[in-house]
């Protein structure tokens, strides 16, 4: 289905999520007025979150959608130089579509891993599993031997992708504050970068309005990561909630990122 089409049904969809779950409109309403989002902010998230759905039948199984970048220029360089790149994305805007940019322009010479979580049911597992890999694009479970995988990519001079905004198990992460309150955050994120010379990126993927396709944007991290956890994970959040002020009606606010993290 064209793409205008598959974001024109996503927003009564995200309404009609918000105004039917109870829950999830306390969520997200609360989450963003902590990080001082505006509420009418707020509400143009309502329906970007119902586009964030509609849209992943064309990402994973439909033909490739319109692409544009902002700091491709950054990669280009970092692997002239041999180093491992780690790229640390948000839940914001259209995260799938980051790493099969990133395959489709750079796959073919340094291949890109990302981490996710399996789904728990089988036909859904094996639909997502099947649709995420791609030439140039290989997927990690979030298990000890997806570690070793993403490890082993950043050695060979690869890239990792992963969403640290993530609330990762209990014994896996450590509290750290976002937007001013302490969340669950995870340490794997920079504990990869002690596998080499690692260069980490932040990025994301803008959905510009009218369906018109997306904009990748890639920078850099401002900030080498500390080697205390704690220090470490707050350097991340804080990068993660600069990236969220770009396009505060895009981020997955509904997302229980203050959660207290699972056995």
């Amino acid at each position: 289905m064209p793409l205008p089409l598959l974001h024109a049904l996503g927003w009564p969809l995200g309404w009609l999520s918000f105004l039917l779950s109870p829950r999830y409109r306390r969520r997200l309403l609360a989450n963003a007025a902590l990080a001082g989002v505006s509420r009418q902010q707020a509400w143009a998230s309502v329906a970007e979150a119902g586009k964030l759905v509609t849209e992943l039948p064309r990402l994973w199984l439909g033909r490739p959608v319109p692409v544009f970048w902002r700091g491709a220029e950054h990669i280009d360089a970092a692997l002239a130089g041999g180093q491992g790149l780690l790229f640390l994305t948000p839940h914001l805007g259209c995260f799938e579509i980051t790493a099969q940019a990133y395959a489709a322009r750079f796959g073919a010479d340094h291949p890109m891993t990302v981490l996710f979580r399996p789904a728990r049911q089988p036909w859904l597992r094996d639909l997502v599993a099947g649709a995420r890999q791609r030439p140039g694009l290989r997927t990690a479970p979030t298990t000890l031997a997806g570690v070793k995988q993403l490890l082993k990519a950043l050695k060979g001079g690869e890239a990792v992708g992963l969403l640290p905004d993530q609330v990762p198990p209990l014994g896996q992460g450590v509290w750290a504050p976002f937007f001013g309150r302490d969340a669950y955050t995870m340490t794997l994120s920079a504990r990869l970068t002690q596998a080499g010379p690692v260069r980490v990126m932040l990025s994301w993927g803008e959905r510009l309005p009218w369906g018109r396709g997306y904009v990748v944007h890639v920078r850099p991290m401002a900030e080498t990561l500390s080697g205390d956890a704690i220090q470490a994970a707050t350097q991340i959040n804080r990068a993660m909630e600069s990236l969220v002020r770009e396009s505060p009606t895009q981020y997955l606010w509904s997302y229980d990122r203050y959660k207290a993290p699972r056995e």
